[in-house]
């Protein structure tokens, strides 16, 4: 008997997390943390989530803040390394749940503010993953999320990555995150004072292929990708090829700069 689609979805998404050392690459996402966390408005004493917390940088940014958080993942492997990061940084008690963001294990109105930074986007039912952060959200609270714009470099990568490599049936793409008019429609009625804005990614790399490298060898989509290309060399190397142009275009002075997209609304 074959396995529901959906499930087997998300347990492929699980080993691909797994892949490479991811660690390495989300160290030059705890500045967009930072501008998240600031942008949702956290404060000492609130409840927080954070969805899809992979290796924790959002939710322990929260924890500095003085919020009591609970960080949930997929991924075992990556909530691991939340873990220890916490430890690392001095604070041993958030609380750390292994979990999908279409079925958060919480009650309704658990929590003051619901956050992600490029986690929940990789849910492949996107209506139902925004319905259960909302669903766990107070009203009156806060949801703030961070993704990626489709027309700048990591959105334009990931549509590169489904040209070469489509994804199942009926998978919508995690981009759409990206677009603000998109995001206005999922959340509908459900909120109000909805507000958007860019912030700048910055990753050092001395050229595109040696970016390029970088993320074959630490992240699990790129890795996959490659993975699934390997017994097609035209293809892997036309893949390559295209993903150092894309790069070309944003590499100035050693750095890869990118643009990123914050959402926040409060709940109605």
């Amino acid at each position: 008997m074959s396995m529901d689609p959906i499930a087997e979805f998300k347990s492929r998404q699980r080993e691909t997390w797994t892949l490479g050392n991811f660690g390495e690459m989300a160290v030059f996402t705890t500045p967009v943390a930072g501008h998240l966390v600031r942008y949702a408005g956290v404060t000492g004493g609130q409840t927080v989530l954070d969805v899809g917390t992979g290796t924790g940088v959002v939710a322990i940014t929260a924890r500095i803040k003085g919020a009591r958080v609970t960080g949930l993942d997929l991924t075992p492997a990556l909530l691991a390394q939340a873990k220890e990061s916490a430890t690392i940084a001095g604070y041993d008690d958030i609380v750390w749940h292994e979990g999908d963001a279409e079925a958060l294990p919480f009650p309704d109105a658990s929590f003051d503010v619901v956050l992600s930074q490029f986690g929940h986007m990789f849910a492949p039912r996107h209506d139902v993953a925004v319905s259960e952060m909302l669903r766990v959200l107070k009203p009156g609270g806060m949801i703030a999320f961070a993704t990626w714009p489709g027309e700048q470099l990591i959105g334009r990568m990931f549509d590169l990555n489904a040209k070469y490599v489509p994804p199942p049936p009926g998978i919508v793409s995690p981009v759409h995150w990206g677009d603000v008019a998109i995001v206005r429609q999922r959340m509908g009625d459900s909120v109000k004072r909805m507000h958007a804005e860019r912030g700048i990614m910055a990753i050092p790399a001395l050229s595109p292929r040696h970016l390029r490298l970088f993320l074959e060898a630490k992240t699990g989509p790129f890795i996959r990708t490659a993975q699934a290309l390997q017994n097609d060399p035209a293809s892997l190397e036309a893949w390559r090829n295209e993903m150092e142009e894309l790069m070309h275009e944003y590499l100035h002075d050693n750095v890869v700069r990118h643009e990123y997209l914050l959402i926040r609304a409060i709940k109605a």
